[in-house]
């Protein structure tokens, strides 16, 4: 399903200087550790569609229910992240075209380019769910939500978590911890009610792919990298909050409904994301940041876009196995690389390039 949300952080361009338990440190910006969870989000949301389209049966599809049957939170993970790395990375002199300039650089090539490989591997669909999707609003009108490639209902999310991002920026720029925690506090309060209007309700899934409903993990992501720039944050460290999101993936089992899994690791990630990051920025060990880890996590994305495309083409072109499974694993991960390689990093290079050139002429305002 996004992740992008699983977006990449945007890094700062010069250093940060953040209070961490009353103590100063500068961060420039890359948080490996990050990078790596981002991988580990992306292959659970493998796991569950390998799964979902069969490719386990007799005994090992008992494994693939209990492991895999709450990989969709790794979308959950992916708006969070994208909120915190956001909110971390935001620069006082930002423009919002700017931003989203960015952002577009950075996200449409990779989805363009696996929407058309989308109509090769499932048909165009209906033309106007095919435009929305395009212009990534399809979320927005619950037929539309898997047009072309299924799983960029979650761009249509991001897309709208960017164009407010620039009002949450200005909103906490000069926002202390007060605001901040209010703020967090009442992207929490929300999805526990709507987790409450999925369960008794029947709102279902229009309400999971419902990109305002998504809005509150991306807000509390945003407000949570305030409070650890603040030095305000009191989460528990790495070990503590893996074991907190273990723990509330496997209660997504214990309850129904598309959307009531989020609360389930709702606390887990919000205090995963803020650890990983704080034990790049201090020094302190990381399995996450281990360099296979932040190589996968860099592919992580197009390896999203493009995995569940080639789960479908496997199903008519060989039994869908275990062994089909992996295969399938090998293909994603080779076209990942090669959508990262040749279309993802010089596409944004190519798009950015006049931007960059026009801030290199302006005069700087002494």
């Amino acid at each position: 399903m996004s992740k992008s949300s699983f977006a990449e952080p945007e890094q700062s361009e010069s250093p940060v200087r953040s209070k961490t338990h009353h103590r100063e440190v500068t961060h420039p910006g890359p948080l490996p550790s990050l990078t790596g969870l981002r991988w580990v989000a992306a292959l659970l949301v493998f796991c569950l569609h390998t799964r979902n389209l069969g490719y386990f049966n007799g005994q090992a599809r008992h494994f693939a229910d209990w492991g895999f049957g709450a990989g969709s939170t790794g979308v959950s993970f992916f708006f969070l992240l994208s909120g915190f790395v956001l909110g971390w990375s935001a620069r006082s002199d930002d423009r919002p075209t700017a931003f989203w300039r960015r952002r577009f650089a950075r996200l449409y090539p990779v989805h363009l380019v696996t929407a058309c490989i989308a109509v090769f591997v499932m048909g165009m669909g209906k033309p106007a769910g095919s435009a929305a999707n395009l212009l990534l609003v399809h979320s927005w009108w619950h037929p539309w939500w898997q047009t072309l490639d299924p799983v960029s209902w979650s761009l249509a999310c991001e897309a709208f978590f960017y164009a407010t991002f620039p009002a949450f920026a200005l909103l906490l720029r000069h926002a202390g911890a007060l605001t901040a925690t209010a703020l967090a506090g009442a992207s929490v309060l929300t999805v526990l009610i709507l987790t409450r209007a999925d369960l008794h309700l029947g709102v279902g899934r229009t309400l999971y792919s419902f990109p305002a409903a998504r809005l509150p993990e991306f807000v509390l992501g945003v407000a949570v990298a305030r409070l650890v720039l603040l030095g305000r944050w009191r989460g528990p460290g790495l070990e503590a909050s893996v074991a907190l999101t273990i723990i509330g993936y496997f209660l997504v089992s214990q309850v129904g409904g598309s959307y009531a899994c989020v609360a389930c690791t709702l606390v887990g990630f919000t205090c995963l994301i803020p650890a990983a990051a704080l034990a790049d920025v201090r020094g302190l060990p990381s399995l996450w940041r281990h360099p296979a880890l932040v190589r996968l996590g860099e592919l992580s994305f197009a390896f999203y876009m493009v995995h569940l495309l080639v789960l479908r083409a496997g199903q008519h072109l060989f039994k869908p196995s275990p062994i089909g499974a992996l295969t399938a694993f090998g293909v994603s991960l080779a076209l990942a690389w090669l959508l990262y390689e040749y279309v993802e990093v010089p596409a944004r290079r190519w798009l950015l390039r006049p931007f960059l050139r026009s801030l290199r002429r302006t005069p700087v305002s002494r």
